[in-house]
């Protein structure tokens, strides 16, 4: 049973080891909650770790940091529930095991063995699996080769249970293709758009009983909007670092820490072209020197890119000796004579000559000194977090925070539009627009390192301004409501008539052609509207009007040109399209298989245990 799903179970069960690897030297085992609890919960008779819902935890925490491209706190893992979706996907996963152990489904030691050979971090020097490796890389993931092997066996069995269930499952062919003729199909069309210059007189002006009643029908677009009164303290780095010298010490340490990037040896840009001997290398760059051949044509003859031998930026530093001598005797673009390399040997092609480069402390001074100011600003504001939240659970209140704390007390009347002040923050907005009043202000982060505590003190509810306030708002808003109602007869009018063949030209139009446009096609200065219309008509000849902000746009089909197949675009589409479907309805099949299976073994989670292990992780 294990052979058969050896070659799945092996590339899925290494990647899962390579990942367990990483959230492990992260430094998070089972430590840390006094030995006192080991489990979170299980599925059936299969316990769900402590360690295995930290890891879990913190690999989401990486990704969710990686994918926002700032810091993800415990915190805000917790209130945006990541930790439910950790323990969802940790529930299934036991589900499976728990589903394999009942079937009495394993894999032997030998499988356990070769997949572990197979792991880079574990081999030694010669390249091989070795065991005191194995076991020192294990020992700074905080894990015995026992549970890890153990998990390994369970994940094969997964694997094997995965493959079992869902091997085999593959898309209708007809589905990819009926998707692709309604994808790929392009049609060509004439349209027109209809404006207030095809009115034969402006509008009239409104009478009273006019505004008024249009008033009357209209009165939600003319509300404003919901103000909600907030008062506020907050603190930012901004705040902070005109008070903050760095000394000089802390300027020359960043200085150095940065070095790479403010002194640079001389450099070259490099392409590395091999051969298999000697004379066929110096054949090539005779042939080069004559004009009889290109260093480019010679990369094209093997089959290559200049991508593929492309070499980057490279100092004397990166190239063995022989190697920089000849690239560094060019002081100019060129090729270099055939090196002996430890590949063979080869031609190198110098593209771009880079000076050295030696930017001096004194040069960056001042770039520096504003750079440690701003790192210590944020830290001292990150530093009061702790402080405010002490206060503010203490009873200290908003305004007290503004005198007795270096925090700044504001007041600002919040609405959506407002974008001012701390209402530019995404931070503050969303959680204006949460509070409630008699809410407990607390202590939030902000995205450029502050922190702010917010109260709402009253909501003003959108209301409507009198007409007489408001008479000129109105006013216009009734002249283009009235002139769009002219232009829809008008072009009511005039789709008649192109109905009848009159052509558009003839109708005092201007018309324009798009030809074999696809679904996707964008049209500039036009409506998305406009090309979904057109595919929506049914055959040439057919009209349609187009409501517009301003008008309306008149369309007529002109022809129909069904997907081509047969095309290499087509068929590549439809080799893809089958692949992700049937790896969709596979994972759909095996995602209801695993809920029917947790459903049936039952799931149950100690919140003691959660509750520690997410404490653990703050």
């Amino acid at each position: 049973m294990a052979k058969s799903g050896k070659s799945s179970a092996s590339r899925i069960a290494v990647w899962g080891i390579l990942l367990l690897l990483v959230a492990g030297l992260a430094g998070f085992g089972s430590g840390g909650l006094g030995g006192n609890i080991q489990t979170v919960g299980s599925v059936g008779d299969t316990p769900i770790t402590v360690q295995e819902y930290q890891r879990g935890l913190q690999q989401e925490l990486d990704f969710e940091t990686r994918r926002r491209q700032q810091p993800v706190s415990m915190q805000t893992a917790l209130q945006e529930g990541l930790d439910i979706r950790v323990r969802e996907r940790l529930a299934a996963s036991t589900a499976l095991t728990e589903e394999a152990r009942v079937m009495s489904l394993s894999v032997g030691d030998a499988e356990v063995l070769r997949q572990l050979q197979q792991v880079p971090a574990f081999q030694g020097p010669s390249g091989t699996f070795d065991r005191d490796t194995y076991e020192f890389a294990l020992e700074r993931s905080n894990l015995r080769p026992a549970d890890f092997e153990d998990d390994l066996r369970k994940t094969a069995a997964r694997e094997l249970l995965q493959q079992a269930v869902t091997g085999g499952l593959t898309l209708n062919k007809s589905y990819a293709e009926t998707l692709y003729g309604y994808l790929g199909q392009r049609r060509s069309f004439r349209w027109a758009e209809l404006n207030a210059d095809l009115l034969a007189s402006p509008n009239a002006a409104p009478t009273d009983t006019q505004l008024q009643a249009f008033y009357d029908e209209n009165g939600t677009q003319f509300e404003t909007p919901e103000v909600r009164k907030i008062s506020y303290a907050w603190l930012t780095p901004d705040m902070l670092v005109d008070d903050i010298t760095p000394n000089e010490d802390e300027l020359l340490a960043l200085y150095e820490e940065r070095s790479g990037e403010f002194n640079q040896p001389e450099r070259r840009m490099v392409e590395r072209l091999g051969f298999a001997d000697a004379d066929a290398a110096a054949a090539a760059k005779a042939a080069i020197d004559a004009g009889e051949t290109s260093y480019d044509d010679l990369v094209t003859e093997r089959g290559l890119t200049l991508e593929d031998v492309d070499q980057g930026e490279v100092s004397r530093d990166d190239l063995d000796g022989p190697i920089a001598d000849a690239v560094f005797a060019l002081t100019e673009p060129g090729i270099t004579d055939p090196v002996e390399t430890s590949l063979g040997p080869a031609l190198y092609r110098v593209n771009a000559v880079l000076e050295a480069q030696e930017t001096s402390f004194e040069e960056v001074r001042d770039d520096l000194v504003a750079e440690a100011a701003e790192d210590q600003a944020r830290r001292a504001v990150l530093d009061k977090l702790t402080e405010v939240e002490d206060l503010l659970a203490g009873g200290a209140t908003l305004e007290e925070l503004g005198t007795d704390t270096e925090l700044e007390f504001g007041q600002i009347e919040f609405s959506k539009e407002e974008q001012e002040g701390i209402a530019g923050y995404d931070n503050f907005r969303e959680e204006a627009l949460l509070l409630r009043e008699g809410d407990f202000p607390e202590a939030r982060e902000l995205s450029d390192g502050g922190i702010f505590a917010a109260r709402l003190d009253e909501v003003v509810p959108p209301a409507l301004p009198p007409l007489a306030d408001i008479r000129d708002d109105v006013a216009a808003a009734w002249d283009a409501a009235e002139t769009k109602r002219r232009l829809s007869e008008l072009g009511e009018n005039l789709k008649a008539q192109l109905d009848a063949g009159t052509a558009m030209e003839a109708l005092g139009l201007v018309g324009r052609t798009e030809t074999d446009r696809g679904r996707t096609d964008f049209i500039e200065g036009t409506p998305p509207a406009l090309l979904v219309t057109a595919f929506d008509l049914e055959k040439a000849s057919d009209t349609a009007l187009i409501p517009t902000d301003d008008g309306a746009i008149l369309v007529e089909l002109l022809d129909i040109s069904p997907a081509d197949l047969t095309a290499d675009q087509a068929q590549n589409f439809l080799t893809q399209l089958s692949q992700q479907g049937s790896a969709g309805l596979a994972a759909d099949v095996f995602e209801l298989y695993g809920q029917a299976v947790q459903a049936r073994h039952g799931l149950s989670l100690d919140q003691v245990a959660i509750n520690a292990v997410n404490a653990s992780m703050r």
